[in-house]
């Protein structure tokens, strides 16, 4: 589980078929372990291997199943990309953002970013099928970035996006037309099924 709070940049040092090795800031390296979970642009994967760290960065490497590459914006990434990246919450950590599977419902696309006044705003357009899932001042996460969505039509929602996490995140790399993965709110889908159920 995760909350959407970015910890740090990571930097695709490799790709070779599903597999991926990815750069990181020592201080997210010195926590990993074999076998966790590691939030990669708001995807859930599991650390395969991890190399020694030099004194500004360490390495991991994961693989990625072809359900998570047809399901995701992963299979875009290339070398020299960077990425967002979250460890998985731990009990020592206060539940800040939201809660974050990992598992990514739907790929969007970024329609427009641009500063208005002090911060910035992000639309992003995503398939009308999920438009119950989105609630207006609800939750949803952007390549793995809590956000609050508003404004929103049946294809798009926007969310206003604070200096800190948009110099703390790849949101500065991205442009307009840029594929971004998308999770809403596991409340909602929560909701979506107990009334299934009752009906």
């Amino acid at each position: 589980m995760f909350t959407g709070i970015i910890e740090g940049i990571g930097l695709v040092r490799k790709k070779s078929g599903n597999a991926l090795e990815v750069g990181l800031p020592l201080a997210l390296h010195e926590r990993l372990t074999l076998g966790a979970s590691i939030a990669l642009n708001g995807v859930c994967l599991t650390v395969s291997a991890i190399t020694e760290g030099t004194f500004a960065e360490g390495t991991f490497s994961a693989d990625i199943s072809q359900e998570t590459m047809s399901r995701t914006a992963l299979g875009t990434l290339r070398p020299g990309v960077r990425v967002n990246l979250e460890l998985a919450v731990s009990t020592e950590r206060a539940l800040d953002g939201h809660i974050v599977l990992g598992h990514v419902d739907t790929v969007g696309r970024i329609k427009a970013i641009h500063r208005e006044r002090e911060n910035w705003s992000l639309i992003v357009s995503y398939p009308a099928e999920f438009r119950r899932y989105v609630a207006e001042k609800g939750s949803i996460a952007v390549d793995g970035i809590s956000l609050t969505p508003y404004a929103l039509t049946g294809t798009t929602f926007r969310c206003a996006v604070i200096p800190t996490t948009f110099n703390g995140t790849i949101l500065k790399d991205r442009h307009v037309g840029d594929p971004v993965n998308i999770e809403f709110d596991i409340l909602a889908k929560y909701v979506e099924g107990m009334i299934r159920r009752v009906d």
